[in-house]
């Protein structure tokens, strides 16, 4: 089923968009009265559905646009290129935007259903966001290897390190991403994925190339597919993706490395310059509903940090346990000397 959603969805959202202007000769009833709210988002990163709910919902027409990674966000909020009141980013982005001063701050009295998200999301969100005043979560989630039980002995799955492993030559895929392949490499060697140390980000320079042959290909959203399709044994994914994968391939199988991993988070925020604050505050309050929260975990199959749909989400793959969460980082924003340093050295790793 969220296969066929998936596939449908933008169908559906064209039929839903005619039949709301054929139906109802150009008038959307309570729809549009409140004016209009201007959303950026990643990608396909919603129920596309939810957009008309919100709209006869809440009175406001919204209006939205979207973005493949935070770096395209970045220059558009900062340089205020377009005008935006409510947009979607991952945790160091919105740490950066605070910093930046491009968020506004959001008042709860108009998002009642901030008092849904779940508690263990919340230290993480300390890290970027103290006191969450100008974020709240949307999804979530942890990066591990995920593996095919046909090709790889599950046992012989529960370390980063097993990606260096000779026998999985031209059988592993790994993220096209700077910050997650230092990530791995650090934690190898028990380091900070945070860390600003030049020497150690040589060390894990210096890792990565030596498992570079090993590589059948770096990809990012596309792992999965190459998983399914069985062209690799195994991939380091973010934890969304599994129940995915494993309702197209029952061989899929899982595993957060013991040495601990990265938590994600993409939440939603006010730009410092709405111009309809009080619009984005509730198309916030309306994606942690508790059917809306449903909608989305069905449509994405990433975790939804929230109590209401606890019993949907209750299982290690998108909820692991405090002892595995004690052992986790969160993204930091670094700093534009450090971004500069890690980016000289993930140069050399994609030239060599």
């Amino acid at each position: 089923m969220k296969k066929i959603k998936r596939v449908l969805a933008p169908v559906m959202a064209i039929i839903l968009t005619a039949g709301l202007l054929w139906g109802c000769g150009g008038d959307s009833g309570k729809a549009g009265q409140k004016g209009q709210v201007y959303v950026y988002c990643f990608g396909d990163y919603f129920d596309p559905e939810l957009e008309y709910e919100f709209e006869e919902e809440t009175g406001y027409d919204v209006v939205i646009d979207y973005f493949d990674t935070n770096e395209e966000l970045y220059p558009v909020i900062k340089n205020n290129t377009a005008a935006y009141d409510v947009i979607c980013a991952s945790d160091y982005m919105i740490a950066k935007l605070i910093d930046g001063g491009l968020l506004g701050e959001i008042d709860y009295g108009n998002v009642p259903n901030a008092s849904y998200i779940s508690e263990n999301i919340k230290p993480f969100i300390e890290e970027f966001d103290p006191g969450m005043k100008y974020s709240v979560p949307h999804t979530w989630g942890t990066y591990g290897i995920m593996f095919n039980k046909t090709m790889v002995n599950s046992q012989d799955i529960d370390s980063w390190k097993d990606l260096w492993d000779k026998k999985y030559a031209d059988q592993i895929v790994m993220p096209d991403s700077m910050r997650e392949m230092y990530m791995i490499a650090g934690k190898v060697l028990g380091y900070s994925m945070n860390t600003t140390d030049e020497k150690e980000v040589r060390e894990m320079t210096d890792l990565l190339l030596k498992q570079k042959p090993l590589i059948y290909k770096l990809a990012n959203d596309s792992a999965r597919e190459l998983m399914i399709g069985e062209s690799a044994a195994l991939a380091v994914v973010n934890s969304g993706e599994v129940l995915y994968s494993q309702d197209l391939n029952e061989n899929m199988d899982f595993v957060i490395p013991k040495e601990g991993t990265e938590v994600w988070t993409d939440c939603w925020a006010l730009t410092a310059n709405a111009a309809n604050k009080e619009g984005g505050e509730a198309w916030i309050n309306f994606m942690l509903e508790g059917d809306v929260a449903e909608d989305n975990f069905e449509y994405l199959t990433y975790a939804i940090p929230n109590t209401q749909i606890a019993e949907l989400t209750n299982e290690p793959v998108l909820n692991p346990g405090p002892d595995v969460l004690a052992k986790c980082e969160t993204l930091k924003n670094l700093g534009a000397d450090a971004d500069d340093m890690y980016s000289r050295y993930w140069k050399e790793y994609k030239s060599k």
